[in-house]
């Protein structure tokens, strides 16, 4: 075997596993991003309206698959213009310097059917820390415009404090106003990515 063929197979076997993952991006107008965090004695609702995701699956090795996941956190939305504009301040996500909350796997381990662990480093208020979801697969379909559509969902909790997100104040009957806490549902509808794709609708 001649030294140029030879090395044309190596290079072909080494990129082999990049071609053999398929592509999902997150299609905005069927997905959501929220929360809910306790305020007093009840829970306050919130989302975001602009993020953006890929997913690199892998379907007969699910381990080698991988998620890079971003939100605009100027584009948070309570429903309160006041509340939305304190969020956005120093005291939460300080959307100036930290414009972006991102979330990229580095490790992804079945659990069960349609279940998988997802590890990988969280960076949000401009603190990264590597935390595991849950994220449950909840099917694959084909749209009527051809398009393979994949859809996800994680929900977790996570203690804002670990990344910095101290702000509170104190009651006089004791405790404080917002829980540590905060539920997060992430439910994501991606597209599979093709040469020829036709446009989401």
């Amino acid at each position: 075997m001649s030294r140029t063929r030879c090395l044309a197979l190596i290079l072909a076997a080494a990129a082999a596993p990049l071609f053999a993952a398929d592509t999902y991006t997150v299609d905005k107008n069927h997905s959501d991003a929220s929360f809910r965090v306790r305020h007093f004695a009840s829970k306050v609702r919130g989302n975001f309206g602009d993020f953006d995701g890929t997913i690199q699956a892998d379907p007969a090795k699910p381990e080698m698959s991988s998620v890079v996941f971003t939100i605009k956190t100027a584009s948070i939305n309570t429903n309160s213009p006041d509340r939305d504009k304190h969020l956005q301040s120093p005291d939460f996500f300080d959307a100036a310097k930290c414009p972006e909350l991102s979330f990229k796997s580095s490790k992804i381990v079945p659990a069960g059917k349609d279940k998988y662990t997802v590890t990988g480093m969280l960076t949000m208020h401009c603190v990264s820390k590597e935390v595991t979801l849950p994220v449950e697969f909840l099917g694959m379909t084909k749209d009527p415009w051809g398009n393979e559509r994949a859809s996800f969902e994680v929900t977790t909790k996570l203690n804002r404090k670990d990344w910095g997100i101290n702000w509170n104040k104190a009651l006089d009957a004791g405790g404080f106003m917002l829980s540590d806490d905060v539920e997060v549902t992430v439910s994501l509808e991606t597209v599979k990515k093709k040469a020829d794709a036709a446009p989401a609708r």
